[in-house]
């Protein structure tokens, strides 16, 4: 029979269960063995690499692969345009440029200020104002400003001066978020003068 070629009898000294033993007939006459789908590639011999690159017939390998030449700076680490410097997506940080910014032309803005509050204002909270300003001055005088802080100060003025009082608002957060330290003293009293100015009334 056809199972005889395939199938040896089981073994009669084994259990009933012992599965039966195949015919050697049965592995040899099987078709060519097929690629094993989940069998990992050998990796090939070491001595049968190249240990040189091959170079062409103009000589060495092309650009791409040559190292930059010396003295040349990568790409990423190109200086910035002239004037670039202290801006911040094409807009000036007053807290970085190195230009020094002008004490009487800050203070002259913000007395003026000051002096159209007096005319709705309580005189007690102006002549706060006014301490606040005095403190403000003097820290600068001293030194004790950084430069940073002084040309926030700078740009609050002038945004201040041309209305836009949301703009000033948002200067005078940021210094008390980054340098609370130099003016948490006089910075109460540019805060009031901010909202006194931007009363419709004046």
């Amino acid at each position: 029979m056809m199972d005889e070629m395939y199938v040896k009898p089981g073994n009669q000294e084994r259990g009933w269960n012992d599965p039966p033993q195949f015919s050697y007939g049965l592995q040899t006459a099987r078709t060519p063995q097929k690629n094993l789908l989940n069998k990992r590639p050998t990796l090939p011999d070491a001595a049968a690499l190249p240990t040189t690159l091959p170079l062409g017939p103009s000589g060495p390998p092309p650009c791409g692969l040559a190292p930059p030449p010396a003295g040349c700076a990568p790409a990423w680490k190109a200086t910035p345009p002239e004037g670039a410097a202290g801006r911040i997506g094409g807009i000036e940080d007053p807290g970085q440029s190195e230009a020094e910014p002008n004490l009487e032309d800050v203070v002259e803005v913000l007395e003026r200020v000051l002096a159209r509050c007096r005319l709705d204002v309580a005189p007690q909270v102006c002549n706060d104002m006014e301490k606040r300003l005095r403190l403000f001055k003097d820290s600068w005088t001293s030194g004790r400003l950084s430069l940073p802080v002084r040309k926030r100060m700078s740009a609050l003025s002038q945004e201040l001066q041309a209305g836009h009082w949301d703009q000033a608002d948002e200067i005078h957060r940021s210094l008390m978020v980054d340098y609370v330290t130099e003016v948490s003293q006089w910075m109460v009293g540019v805060k009031r003068l901010i909202a006194e100015s931007r009363d419709p009334k004046r």
